[in-house]
């Protein structure tokens, strides 16, 4: 794997390249789905993209970094994620056996070694998967400290996976440590409340009872200093721009929403909050984060910027490259913002559990109703909503009417501000409401849908997105 330090770059990047297989290609139309990180704009990016007849296929995407950790599998083996490095063009060539399992990858410039491409997930895989050799511990009851010095044992346990691992490069071992670092730390340090209810829950079997949990302050997030965020590495991270966003949200840190404050006096007050726990008071992370700040309005809000705003990103960044990014992503911002629908909350906390849908239902009277079980924890919901989004916009004024159900497991702010960039309708149910939907419909998992025809009659129920097409397909055959 030949070493690259990303440096930040509005560019834009062509991907070619084949899919060989034993099989009849032709017939099984083949699909390739390939994820790109944008860290300044603060989103990873989903592509998908068809081969032809003879296994071909080529797509044009934007990037952020003058070189990208991009993934990437396809409609063969969707269990296979590969990994390459992305820059202004890359060819990748894979080859499959008969049952199904790549048999050979070819990538051109050859940047990444086969194994560091085709490992590169089962290892992190493994240590997102790994279960230590010990009986689970009680940790709702003992200090802050120990939960956060229990963290580092266990992260330690699970980065000797990769470290130990001889099949991959010392370069990408560096990304995975960090890539996981960031996962976990996310997943289990952040929402510390949380993280204690699911281990008292996890130890005690008791679901009623809620114990007492520390309240923890900004002191906490020392753990910060263990990062080293002003390492450009962490700009190949898939799990960066979700990190970023846990910073930004936190409510115990506090950090103030960037608005139409000019940047330098908005940098102020967040250095003044972090700069003790990250242990730095300046270098490019500070314009990451500036940067990432925006990309919550532009990608969760879906809410373009305002002249106050632009202007303040072109006084501060001039023609740099983060500039330039986010005028890219606020012009296709504007363009979803012409497609979506206003907000509209229900309450139905009164309602009794039997009677959910059937409320639900009868509010939207001779229209095909479909209905997203979904949570703002959930990636592949968000993804999906994503997904949505451009076909979404193509049953405005017909009859078609999009809800979105979710309950207390999406925190009660985060949820609010999510729903602003899906528009549509929206509840938020109490947990015996959710419990009893998910019960009744069977659903064990989310995002789950159900799809209702236009006399109230449920026409199929699924869980996991089928894509925009199908859905499409399905919604446009009861208008």
């Amino acid at each position: 794997m030949v070493t690259d330090t990303p440096a930040i770059k509005a560019g834009r990047a062509k991907i070619t390249g084949r899919i060989i297989s034993p099989t009849d290609t032709s017939k099984s139309n083949v699909s390739l789905f390939i994820t790109v990180s944008h860290p300044v704009s603060g989103e990873c990016v989903q592509h998908k993209v068809l081969a032809d007849q003879s296994g071909t296929f080529s797509i044009d995407v934007d990037i952020e970094t003058t070189v990208s950790l991009a993934g990437l599998y396809t409609s063969l083996n969707p269990e296979k994620t590969l990994l390459f490095k992305l820059k202004d063009r890359t060819n990748i060539d894979i080859a499959y056996n008969s049952d199904g399992d790549i048999k050979n990858v070819s990538v051109t410039p050859a940047d990444m070694s086969k194994n560091d491409m085709t490992r590169g997930m089962e290892v992190m895989d493994k240590m997102v998967s790994y279960i230590p050799d010990r009986k689970p511990q009680p940790l709702y009851n003992k200090s802050k400290d120990y939960f956060l010095n229990f963290v580092k044992t266990s992260l330690s346990e699970r980065l000797n996976i990769a470290s130990n691992d001889s099949l991959i490069s010392e370069e990408l071992k560096g990304v995975l440590s960090k890539e996981f670092r960031l996962f976990m730390y996310n997943a289990h340090v952040f929402d510390y409340k949380a993280s204690m209810m699911l281990n008292y829950r996890n130890i005690t079997r008791d679901t009623a009872k809620t114990p007492d949990i520390q309240k923890i302050d900004r002191s906490y997030f020392r753990f910060l200093k263990d990062f080293n965020l002003n390492d450009p590495e962490y700009l190949q991270c898939f799990a960066f721009s979700e990190f970023q966003e846990s910073i930004l949200q936190n409510e115990t840190l506090g950090i103030p929403e960037i608005g139409e404050s000019d940047i330098p006096s908005w940098l102020v007050k967040v250095k003044v909050i972090l700069s003790n726990l990250v242990g730095f008071d300046n270098g490019p992370y500070y314009d990451i984060l500036a940067a990432n700040a925006y990309g919550r309005q532009l990608n969760i809000e879906v809410r373009p910027l305002t002249e106050k705003q632009k202007k303040n990103i072109a006084e501060y960044w001039g023609k740099e490259e983060i500039a330039k990014i986010l005028f890219r992503k606020n012009k296709q911002v504007v363009e979803l913002d012409r497609i979506k629908s206003p907000v509209v909350v229900n309450d139905v906390s009164s309602v009794p559990d039997e009677k959910i849908m059937e409320t639900i239902v009868s509010k939207h009277k001779n229209k095909v109703i479909f209905i997203d079980l979904w949570a703002t924890w959930c990636a592949p919901c968000i993804e999906a909503m994503k997904q949505f989004r451009t076909t979404k916009g193509d049953f405005r004024n017909k009859e078609v009417v999009f809800v979105y159900i979710t309950n207390g497991s999406s925190p009660r702010k985060l949820w609010e501000e999510k729903i602003k960039g899906i528009g549509s309708e929206h509840y938020y149910l109490t947990a015996s409401q959710w419990y009893y939907l998910m019960s009744h419909f069977g659903f064990e998992a989310i995002p789950s849908y159900l799809l209702y025809d236009k006399d109230g009659v449920l026409i199929n129920k699924f869980t996991a997105f089928p894509g925009s097409d199908r859905v499409k397909e399905m919604i446009n055959g009861l208008l």
